[in-house]
Order: C-alpha cells, then sequence, then structure tokens
C-alpha cells in the first residue's frame, strides 16, 4: 500500500541467518531450513548478501563454554554448510578483542551472512515484473469479497485516489503486520487474531571499532543483541523483542529501548556506547504467529499458512509469521499450495535462477568493481564499492562515462536516479535515500530538498509524457 519494503522488510537486522538462539527454544527445524537458504540467497544475490563472520564472547556469568560450542558444532551441521567458514574458536586477546572489556579473554567465531533487506525486495519485484507480474506501489486492497467466479478485489491508488478492480481465482493474503486487519476489513471477517506483533528496534552509531566482524553479545535477562558493521562507516546494534499494541505504521524505537541497546552493548565494549555516538535509529513490527508463548523473544519465528475456501468457495491463503532468511522457501510452498487448487504451472526454479544484477559469482565482485572503474573512473572507490554491492552487473546499464549527469552528494548520480525511478518504482527521495540506497545516514537537509525538487521534476515529466 506504500513503497516497497516500506515496513517490516525495511526493518530487520540485515541479516541471512539460521538464528543461534533458537536452538535454545528447540526451533531446530526452523533453524534447520534458514540454515539451508544461506548459500543458496548468496548464490542467487551475491551483490546485497554478502558472508559475515560473528563473534561471540564467553561471558563467564551467563551460558557455559560448553553449551555455546555445542549449539555451534549444531549450527555448522544441521544446514549443509559448504560454502561458508566453520566454527572456530578465539583468542580474544587479539584484534577481535581490542574493542572489548579486558574480562573477555575467550570466544567462538562463525558463519552468516548480511543483507540488504530493502533491495532484496526491490530485486524480487523486479524479477517478478520481468516474468509477467504486475508490480502496483502506493496502492492498498480496501475489498475483496467473493463471487461465483472468484474474489473481486477494490484496489485504490494512494496517489491519484482512483479505485479500480481485478478478478482473481486464488487470493494470496501475506500483508505481515496487517494480515489480520486485511482479514478483518477488507474480508469484512471479525475476530481474526492470528497474529503477536512484537517491536524491534535498532540504532546505528558511529563506527565503533575498526575490524570486518560482527559481534553477538549475551545478555542477562536471555537475550541477545548484534553488532554488526554497516555501510562502511557505521555500526549497526540491534534488535529488541517487546509486545506491540497499535498501527505498525506508527511505531517508534522507545528512550527505554535505546536505554537498553547502549547498555548491553557497554556491557562488552572498554568503551561504553552513548547517545551521543547514534546518527540514526529504526523500529519495526514483527508479524509473528501467535502461538501462546510467554515472552515476545520465545514466539516462534517460523511461518503458518492457511488455507480457507475449499468447499466451492475462491480460497485464500493466509500467511502468518515468516523471517527474511525463509522467504523463498515460503513462497514456493505458497506456489504449492495454490497448485493444489489451481494446477501445477511448472518447475521450481527460484533457487537456482539469480535475482537482477546477480547474474556472477560468489567470488566475483571484486572483479565487477574492476571493470566499473574502468567503465566511469571518474567515480571514487566509495562510489564503485556501493554502486557494484547495490547493483551488481546491473551498475554498468547506467553508470558509464558521459552519462553520469550531475552529482546531487555523495556519489549519488542522476543517472543512478533516473534509473531507480524507470527500473524500480522510486517516487520520492526517502524511497531513494533510505530503501533503494542508505545514503540517507549521508545526506544534509539541503542536499536532500534538491534530490526531492529533482525527483519531483522527474515524476511530473514521467506523468506528462504518460498522458
Amino acid at each position: 500500500m506504500n513503497d516497497l519494503a516500506s515496513g517490516t522488510s525495511s526493518w530487520s537486522t540485515k541479516l541471512v541467518h539460521g538464528g543461534l538462539r533458537y536452538l535454545e527454544h528447540y526451533e531446530f527445524s526452523l533453524v534447520r531450513h534458514a540454515l539451508m537458504e544461506r548459500e543458496v540467497l548468496w548464490s542467487i544475490a551475491p551483490h546485497i548478501i554478502r558472508p559475515l563472520r560473528f563473534v561471540l564472547p564467553h561471558h563467564d556469568g551467563l551460558r557455559p563454554a560448553w553449551l555455546l560450542r555445542l549449539g555451534l558444532f549444531l549450527y555448522d551441521h544441521i544446514g549443509g554448510r559448504r560454502k561458508l567458514k566453520a566454527t572456530t574458536t578465539v583468542d580474544l586477546d587479539g584484534p577481535l578483542g581490542a574493542p572489548l572489556k579486558d574480562d573477555f579473554q575467550k570466544g567462538f567465531e562463525y558463519s552468516d551472512a548480511r543483507v540488504d533487506d530493502a533491495r532484496l525486495v526491490v530485486l524480487n519485484a523486479r524479477d517478478a515484473a520481468a516474468r509477467g507480474a504486475d508490480i502496483m506501489v502506493r496502492t492498498k486492497v480496501t475489498e475483496a469479497r467473493r463471487d461465483k467466479d472468484g474474489w473481486v478485489i477494490a484496489l485504490h491508488d494512494q496517489e491519484t485516489g482512483a479505485v479500480r478492480s481485478v478478478t482473481a481465482r486464488f487470493l494470496v493474503n501475506v500483508g505481515g503486520p496487517w494480515v489480520d486487519a486485511i482479514i478483518q476489513n477488507a474480508m469484512g471477517r471479525n475476530g481474526a487474531n492470528h497474529i503477536r506483533l512484537v517491536q524491534g528496534s535498532h540504532i546505528v552509531t558511529r563506527k565503533l571499532y575498526d575490524h570486518d566482524r560482527a559481534y553477538i553479545f549475551q545478555n542477562a535477562d536471555g537475550r541477545i543483541i548484534f553488532t554488526i558493521p554497516y555501510e562502511d562507516d557505521f555500526t549497526l546494534v540491534g534488535t529488541t523483542d517487546q509486545d506491540y499494541e497499535g498501527d505498525p505504521s506508527q511505531v517508534t524505537i522507545s528512550q527505554s529501548e535505546i536505554d537498553y541497546l547502549l547498555s548491553a552493548a557497554s556491557e562488552y565494549f572498554a568503551k561504553p556506547v552513548v547517545a551521543e555516538d547514534i546518527v540514526w535509529t529504526y523500529s519495526g513490527v514483527r508479524p509473528l504467529f501467535d502461538d501462546g508463548a510467554s515472552k515476545a523473544q520465545e514466539a516462534t519465528r517460523d511461518y503458518v499458512l492457511k488455507v480457507e475456501g475449499d468447499n466451492g468457495e475462491a480460497p485464500v491463503l493466509n500467511c502468518f509469521g515468516g523471517k527474511i532468511t525463509t522467504y523463498r522457501v515460503l513462497s514456493e510452498e505458497v506456489l504449492g499450495k495454490i497448485a493444489h487448487h489451481l494446477g501445477a504451472k511448472g518447475r521450481s526454479w527460484t533457487g537456482d535462477e539469480p535475482l537482477p544484477g546477480g547474474d556472477f559469482a560468489v567470488d566475483g565482485v571484486g572483479a565487477l568493481e574492476t571493470a566499473l572503474r574502468q567503465a566511469a573512473p571518474e567515480l571514487d572507490a566509495a562510489t564503485i564499492h556501493r554502486l557494484v554491492r547495490s547493483y551488481g552487473t546491473d551498475a554498468a546499464t547506467f553508470a558509464r562515462t558521459g552519462a553520469l549527469g550531475r552529482d546531487f552528494g555523495h556519489g549519488l548520480y542522476q543517472a543512478e536516479i533516473d534509473w531507480l525511478i524507470a527500473e524500480e518504482w522510486a517516487r520520492t527521495a526517502e524511497d531513494i535515500l533510505w530503501r533503494r540506497t542508505k545514503l540517507g545516514l549521508r545526506f544534509r537537509a539541503d542536499e536532500t530538498d534538491a534530490l526531492a525538487q529533482y525527483v519531483t521534476q522527474r515524476q511530473n515529466e514521467r506523468r506528462t509524457a504518460a498522458e
């Protein structure tokens, strides 16, 4: 109903991971499936998904070292790890322990991966569009009702106010935090109460340390937080877990969450992390299936799919829960349920076909950067690095000598902006600065205003050309 990835999908911890802590809650199936997906997703999107090593310091007052090592042994072996590095024991007297307090002498290092979550959403939308799907941003479903032939769905264009109807034989409700609201409001069914809304908040600080590893810190309350190198010059710290009531679009970080994250990180770092270090915060609402867990952090992260309408009624599938790492297998399972009602349409292919820009080897990022440097030598190293890790092979379609146009700041050239508007449904400066890129961390207010004016101008030109 808004921009792509403007909801929960932009507010994750930006990891493709098995979920080490879920082993404690006996979520072995979820962890196994997620671990199996890490290398699949890395292979189809090596530009936006990259391996990341995590350092887990042993804290004497919390889980014993043998338990941590047992969990990491399972983590290494239940998910079919092939290319990612195995767990090792690390001595924190060396560089990896330099940012930490002297109390932490021993730790473990294991593998997971990082992901640009918002770009993952956009790339899937682009891939779907290339295969015939209509992607309608800023379009809200206001009504979905059954008739004798299937579903009649009312679509409200949030920009123009226009309303139109489409028909479907099968309806899939993947509304995330709004999934129950869609059942209640659009479908007119009272009493839908399938999900538990859990708020997760993060802070982004100035870079807290110089090496390229992430940390996973245990806390006395049983929760964990991550500190992750982010966008080259920053550190991402999160997340929190607390139940949430209210409109998911209005969620914001609370002072108690900020205090919690600062305190949890300062428990480990030799130099305390303070409020003045924070450059940005963000919060999201996770739509977890309500399994009756007593604590928010114990609620299952697995998904539940429910199909209704087997008795001659037009079917609807409602999706409750889920996590980024298992989005592909969730999608294929949804297609399997659709095929049960409408007939199979083809083979499974999503684990083999690269997402847009991802048609290169997982170790080919360096070669792409070299090629882009030759195509556009006026680009600085930081911009080349960002473009390849955002667009992969697609960067060469707009980043060429003589075609870049105006630099709006920090290496964001006119050619990239035009491409995002034409190819990736960007409508506003916010879409570009906070979802298609993360340059919002660097842009000043005047630079943002200049970008907004240009985007508006280009949008008006496109509307005029279409009339």
